[in-house]
């Protein structure tokens, strides 16, 4: 069956986001944006360090449930020349910022207050949170999901030349 009707019948089955979207692994990854601090991110300043694009929001519970593996990853590598960026889908600014505070998620975050329509996240079709994308040393994306054993994925990409 087609991914598209396999996505359409999910969608309407379950009437909650699927992941359907693709991305480009043969290209760098075109992420730019200005953090909820007002700093500013662009992935291609980062070339020659690991990146997670960790889409997420602090109303989705496996997204909560992946936070100490991230703090865990982040504390562990980022002297090793990882980093962190989130893209936030929540509609509650204070309470991105309580939650990311509380919980030790000192790398920037992208936020727009548009949940499900967030600037960011439709750009690359993601559908589906929590969404974690690793991105390589060169800018490109090496896989579309992290979750699985991210410390030891970021280990190898750092590894990598």
């Amino acid at each position: 069956m087609p991914k598209f009707f396999v996505c359409a019948l999910l969608l309407s089955l379950a009437m909650i986001p699927i992941a359907c979207g693709q991305v480009d692994q043969s290209k760098p990854l075109p992420l730019k944006f200005t953090a909820v601090d007002g700093k500013s991110v662009d992935l291609a300043t980062m070339r020659g360090k690991v990146v997670l694009v960790d889409f997420w929001a602090t109303w989705c519970p496996p997204c909560r449930g992946e936070v100490p593996n991230v703090v865990a990853a982040y504390k562990k590598y980022h002297d090793q020349g990882f980093e962190i960026v989130g893209v936030s889908l929540d509609k509650d600014k204070d309470r991105l910022l309580a939650f990311t505070k509380e919980n030790g998620m000192v790398w920037p975050q992208y936020f727009d207050g548009k949940g499900w329509s967030n600037d960011v996240s439709s750009g690359f079709g993601i559908h589906s949170i929590p969404a974690m994308w690793l991105v390589g040393k060169d800018g490109k994306v090496i896989t579309t999901n992290a979750r699985e054993d991210l410390a030891g994925q970021v280990e190898q990409a750092l590894k990598a030349p």
